[in-house]
């Protein structure tokens, strides 16, 4: 983690430590010179100096908390990252004695980012109000079991190749015969599996379960999650019939999951509806206008400025956005 890399990620940490005694801003003040501070706490503990500037340990480890929550934990030492963040401290104050901070490029790239750490504050807010309680969780659980309904299934795959080389693979009339033999072992109740691997084969002309496998309703590709949850239990059925290709699949039992196992996928669930149908009022309330001819004209940006785009990333599928 270079220098340059921790810029974005600490714009609004630096600006905690960069307050100078006196100051009347937001950040927290520096500390004292030691010979005025009797007993200071650990967290008052001065760590750091860059010229006149004291940074505390409390400000620093607040910063490696903050950059954790936003980039994930740093793989560095502590000394490493003391190290990056003099420099950064290093650059921000030649920058202002250069007075960059006044630049057109400087100010409109510090008001992108503004905007768009206000947004992600804002959308948080909108976030933890959306969290829906127990009682709302189970009754969506109620009004929807079928979702939650899993089936354990065993498919078998059979391929076949129209022009296969010598032993490369199944021709179609060896795959059919497979094929029908898997049909003949369902009708008389014998060992699919069992009468597969007495047929020889290549290593991926068939493909079968040895063991069943779960499958929650609408995990399954449509056809198949659809005749799956139409079975009986050990039951077979044929979902592909055609020269190149055999499907068959059963349904060795089904089951419902429990509320307790799929609370968290629902809180998700209805706080994402939630949260989208807070921003479309307030856009509507607010007022958007958009020229659809000039938007519908254009390639879509490939430099983003929405909230995601910033330190403290969010992505669009937990915001409910297509």
């Amino acid at each position: 983690m270079c220098c340059t890399a921790l810029v974005g990620a600490m714009l609004s940490t630096a600006g905690q430590a960069q307050a100078m005694p006196g100051s009347d801003s937001g950040a927290p003040a520096a500390v004292p010179n030691a010979s005025t501070t009797t007993t200071p706490s650990t967290k008052d503990k001065v760590v750091l100096k860059v010229g006149d500037l004291q940074v505390t340990q409390a400000t620093f480890e607040q910063y490696l908390s903050d950059l954790e929550a936003q980039q994930g934990p740093a793989d560095l030492s502590r000394k490493k990252l003391g190290e990056n963040y003099s420099s950064l401290l290093v650059l921000e104050q030649k920058a202002l004695a250069n007075h960059l901070d006044q630049t057109p490029d400087v100010v409109r790239q510090l008001a992108i980012d503004r905007m768009q750490i206000l947004s992600n504050a804002e959308f948080a807010r909108l976030k933890k109000d959306a969290t829906p309680s127990a009682p709302q969780i189970k009754a969506y659980y109620d009004a929807h079991l079928d979702d939650y309904d899993v089936v354990n299934i065993r498919r078998v795959f059979i391929f076949a190749h129209p022009n296969p080389q010598k032993g490369e693979a199944l021709t179609r009339e060896q795959a059919k015969a497979m094929a029908d033999a898997v049909k003949s072992a369902i009708a008389s109740k014998k060992d699919v599996i069992a009468t597969i691997n007495a047929i020889p084969h290549g290593r991926t002309d068939v493909v079968a379960d040895p063991d069943p496998l779960s499958f929650q309703r609408g995990a399954l590709p449509p056809t198949m999650d659809k005749a799956a949850f139409a079975l009986k239990e050990g039951e077979w059925t044929q979902l592909s019939d055609n020269p190149d290709e055999f499907v068959f699949i059963q349904l060795v039992n089904r089951s419902r999951k429990p509320l307790d196992e799929v609370s968290s996928q629902i809180e998700k669930q209805l706080q994402a509806e939630h949260l989208r149908e807070e921003l479309n009022a307030l856009k509507s309330k607010t007022g958007v206008w958009m020229d659809e001819e000039y938007f519908a004209s254009k390639n879509p940006a490939t430099t983003s400025t929405t909230p995601e785009a910033s330190g403290q990333e969010k992505s669009r599928a937990e915001r409910g956005e297509k």
